[in-house]
């Protein structure tokens, strides 16, 4: 298979400064990209001066993590892409064993690696861990990160595993299945847009793999801090749209509906904390949902998922009310 690692950066020098040396030094066997979402700072100077192997793909404007790869997969034909970002420290070997499943399982048509936080090196990160599921409510979580708590990486994941989304932090995905997809939904902008991808890849019977022979490291929050109001709005807002577009039957408006209500114990948290930017921002995630409310049932009608997306009933009850920290407890 041909190989394109290709790595979304805005306004990143220093990140890929402290991280792209790895990528270039352990991905001999694939092109090396850079996909750069109109940054205003020296970011791709850098990398032409630096690392003259890595092929420039400059983006027009800055659309976020959806537009951005969507513009920058256009022209691209390798067999494989990895779409990876550019706070992530690859190792020796990363590719090699989700490369050989992808050749050897043509069913298989979406995977990540084992992604361990890059401060805390014997941690699960939280963008990806070890694969990613949905609670009935339309909670994300992973193997290995349950809401905000990260377990230790001691081999309990070192297993190769069937799941339901695969992270955006270093995804890998056949251009067939990508381009037949139709790509991300820009609409989501940023956040949760590859659970909406691989929710249409499994509609389509594709399957999602987590491979854990191939471990990279994730700093996070690189582009949008998690503590950062905005990050707040597009993970309420793109949640409630993420859910209209793909769960089945009438059901759908009663789980919205719920949500939203949760959405405001939510914000009452933030209260307590005197947060108040935090309560706007989900404030301002409702309205925005309500203006792509229409949009978002035309793509629900073509889309018509059918397939059974939730692992677990409630995420949030076994987590806050019966204290379940770990993916093996659930």
């Amino acid at each position: 298979m041909t190989i394109a690692v290709v790595i979304l950066n805005w306004n990143g020098r220093s990140l890929l400064e402290t991280y792209l040396p790895s990528v270039v030094k352990f991905s001999s066997e694939a092109t090396v990209y850079l996909a750069d979402n109109a940054s205003t700072d020296d970011s791709v100077a850098f990398v032409r001066s630096n690392f003259p192997s890595v092929k420039i793909i400059q983006n027009k404007t800055n659309g976020g993590y959806a537009k951005g790869y969507n513009d920058a997969l256009k022209t691209l034909d390798e067999d494989l892409f990895v779409l990876l970002n550019n706070d992530v420290e690859v190792t020796q070997n990363w590719l090699q064993p989700i490369v050989r499943e992808f050749e050897q399982d043509k069913t298989m048509v979406a995977a990540q690696p084992k992604i361990l936080d890059a401060t805390n090196r014997d941690r699960f990160e939280y963008a990806g861990a070890a694969g990613g599921y949905i609670d009935s409510l339309g909670y994300p979580y992973c193997r290995g990160r349950i809401f905000d708590s990260l377990e230790k990486d001691e081999g309990q994941y070192d297993d190769n595993c069937e799941i339901f989304w695969a992270t955006g932090a270093c995804l890998f995905i056949r251009r067939t299945a990508f381009r037949e997809v139709g790509g991300f939904d820009e609409d989501f902008f940023a956040h949760q847009e590859e659970i909406d991808l691989c929710w249409r890849l499994k509609t389509l019977g594709g399957k999602i793999m987590y491979l854990g022979a191939s471990r990279v490291y994730h700093l996070g929050g690189g582009t949008l801090a998690s503590a950062k109001p905005q990050k707040t709005f597009y993970n309420f807002r793109n949640t409630l749209l993420l859910l209209l577009k793909n769960v089945k039957g009438t059901r759908v408006f009663a789980l919205i509906f719920f949500r939203m209500l949760l959405d405001g114990l939510a914000g009452m948290r933030f209260l307590l904390k005197v947060e108040f930017v935090h309560i706007w921002a989900i404030i301002r995630a409702h309205l925005s949902f309500y203006t792509l409310f229409g949009k978002f049932l035309k793509k629900r009608k073509k889309h018509r998922a059918t397939i059974k997306y939730s692992e677990i009933k409630s995420l949030v009850w076994k987590y806050f009310i019966l204290k379940k920290r770990t993916f093996k407890e659930l």
